[in-house]
């Protein structure tokens, strides 16, 4: 055998890395045009922290919240995180980021550990929800979200999505966080 690693994890791995990355610059850019992710984010205290990752040391990210109330991509965290959103194993976290899973549905599995306030857990999986629901397309959000929102009309949709996707390829090009 040529390969060192079976392909299968290797490309988890892989997925859920980038996935990880997509779905936290995805955040920061749902938080400065979404009006609905915006009042979940201007519940957050300023200068709090909250990252995603899997166990023991997958992929992640860390976020946090600005003066003006948005999210920020966090390079290097020197305190722990306010919340932290853990999966218990790679493949768990596949099965979220592929859609096969709902994030409400994982917890319900108990494949999540919240580490911190509930409430503030709760919050953040309502911007996941509603980020997913602009960004993805309807057949795919809905398996992905506990419950489509009725009232996102096909315009809002796709003024948003274009917006955050454009806002998360140009974080791309100016290579910052």
């Amino acid at each position: 055998m040529i390969f060192s690693k079976p392909i299968k994890p290797t490309l988890e791995t892989a997925y859920v890395k980038l996935m990880m990355d997509v779905i936290g610059r995805g955040l920061v850019m749902a938080s400065q045009v979404d009006t609905e992710i915006q009042h979940e984010i201007a519940q957050f205290p300023v200068g709090f922290c909250l990252s995603m990752n899997v166990f023991p040391k997958g992929p992640a990210f860390v976020l946090e919240v600005n003066p003006q109330k948005q999210l920020t991509l966090v390079k290097q965290l020197d305190k722990k995180p306010d919340l932290t959103i853990t999966f218990k194993h790679l493949h768990h976290a596949f099965l979220v980021f592929s859609f096969q899973e709902s994030t409400a549905r994982s917890f319900a599995n108990d494949r999540m550990i919240a580490d911190g306030d509930v409430s503030h857990a709760i919050r953040l999986v309502r911007c996941l929800n509603k980020m997913e629901a602009l960004i993805l397309p309807k057949l795919v959000a809905e398996l992905a979200v506990k419950e489509y929102p009725q009232q996102l009309s096909f315009k809002e949709k796709i003024n948003s999505a274009a917006n955050i996707y454009l806002k998360v390829a140009q974080s791309y090009f100016k290579g910052g966080v």
